[in-house]
């Protein structure tokens, strides 16, 4: 049920306190080793221990509990990790702090650090420049130079398609490629992902890029408070627009083609059916990195994130068969598996909570059912355009900080519009 009215106030005042105060809030300190940003051939003995000292030790890691299911035993993912998307709980892992190339699930960072800068209806006319410096071989959606495309048309290209022309253009708009992966680090920082450096906004192979399962899951878990990146990275199928050519009439037209999310338990395929329940999020494939995935699904409630990174098994779309998997593992094992370990808050909900006058309570209350408390601050966490822009540009952690009001206000994190609606038959 939702929490008291005054619960919910007193939690907001918090945050508006931090706020104001955060530029002048020191760093929080964190006990996290800083390896090397090259990837491995093996996992490292010793790997940060962000969320928990189990998940920096190599292999698996679960604590089964009484009646809950042994893990599946053709898991030939070199990381992979399974957890409460809602309070946050690693039900299990394997390599979960292994820095490897993550290829394009890196656009979650980029879209959660990106979307609230422009409103979806804001228009571009694309340049050259726009479209320079794109790897060999990367996906595309199909941009035209000279064309003029909504911010709502390249989400969608960049989600559905992973088109590196899009993830390209957004950055031109936001002042270029060099400042969004700056941006993207930052983000990165605050969010307490530490495995990860960003070299190219798109996830192409480059060196020193890597991030980690535990990274990914967080980027994921951070992006499904916008509005904006839930209905995108849940959109199966959409319109995007094609180029302008004139008829032999003389007459200009420019008709859309169909673009369909290339994430195959959403989609499906030839081999693989749709997950039931699933409801995103992103996939990326690349020489280096192999095929990489975080998913997000529903199941009697209970929501669960799972990040799979390069399986070792090369069969067609093994990286959903072995995603699918663990999450049929995860909801059986839910509430009899114990937790080894959580995924952490945004540093700024750390630095929020520690304000004289917050009360750990306070932003905790209500539990599974605290829903209805959290809408305000979740709103305010997505996508407000240019006003939220303005406020982001004031101070650095403006954003990052509104996303925390939502933590405060509601530990867990519910996905209301998604996964309702992607978990019936």
């Amino acid at each position: 049920m939702p929490a008291p009215k005054k619960t919910v106030r007193r939690s907001l005042l918090v945050t508006s306190a931090a706020l104001s105060s955060l530029a002048l809030t020191a760093p929080v300190a964190l006990a996290a080793p800083s390896p090397s940003t090259s990837p491995s051939a093996t996992p490292p003995a010793g790997m940060s221990s962000v969320g928990g000292t189990r998940l920096g030790r190599p292999g698996t890691q679960v604590d089964l509990g009484a009646g809950a299911p042994v893990l599946p035993k053709d898991i030939t993912a070199r990381s992979w990790i399974v957890a409460d998307a809602e309070s946050g709980e690693v039900l299990a892992a394997h390599n979960a702090h292994w820095r490897l190339p993550p290829a394009s699930t890196m656009k979650m960072l980029f879209a959660d650090t990106l979307l609230p800068k422009f409103p979806r209806d804001e228009k571009h006319k694309v340049v050259p420049a726009d479209l320079a410096g794109m790897g060999a071989g990367s996906s595309l959606v199909g941009i035209k130079e000279g064309e003029t495309y909504s911010v709502h048309d390249l989400w969608l290209g960049v989600f559905l398609r992973s088109g590196n022309d899009a993830v390209h253009v957004l950055s031109a708009m936001n002042g270029g490629v060099g400042n969004t992966v700056e941006e993207m680090n930052e983000h990165a920082q605050e969010l307490q992902a530490l495995d990860t450096n960003v070299v190219t906004p798109d996830g192409y192979d480059a060196p020193k890029q890597v991030s980690s399962a535990y990274d990914l899951t967080l980027f994921a878990r951070s992006g499904l408070q916008k509005k904006d990146f839930r209905e995108y990275c849940s959109t199966v199928r959409a319109e995007f627009p094609g180029e302008t050519k004139k008829t032999k009439k003389g007459k200009t037209v420019r008709k859309p083609f169909e673009i369909q999310n290339t994430n195959r338990l959403l989609a499906g395929d030839t081999d693989i059916s749709v997950y039931q329940g699933i409801a995103g999020v992103k996939n990326g494939n690349t020489t280096n990195a192999g095929a990489t995935f975080t998913g997000v699904a529903e199941r009697d409630g209970r929501v669960l994130l799972v990040t799979v990174m390069h399986p070792e098994k090369e069969e067609h779309n093994e990286v959903y068969k072995e995603t699918a998997k663990l999450f049929d593992w995860g909801f059986a094992a839910a509430g009899k598996a114990r937790a080894v370990g959580e995924l952490v808050p945004p540093r700024s909900a750390v630095r929020a909570s520690a304000q004289p006058g917050a009360n750990a309570s306070d932003g905790q209350a209500g539990g599974a059912g605290n829903t209805a408390s959290a809408t305000p601050a979740a709103k305010a966490a997505g996508h407000t355009g240019s006003g939220m822009a303005t406020a982001f540009a004031i101070s650095g952690g403006a954003l990052a900080l509104l996303a925390a009001a939502a933590f405060l206000v509601n530990r867990r994190w519910p996905l209301p519009d998604l996964v309702r609606r992607r978990s019936r038959p």
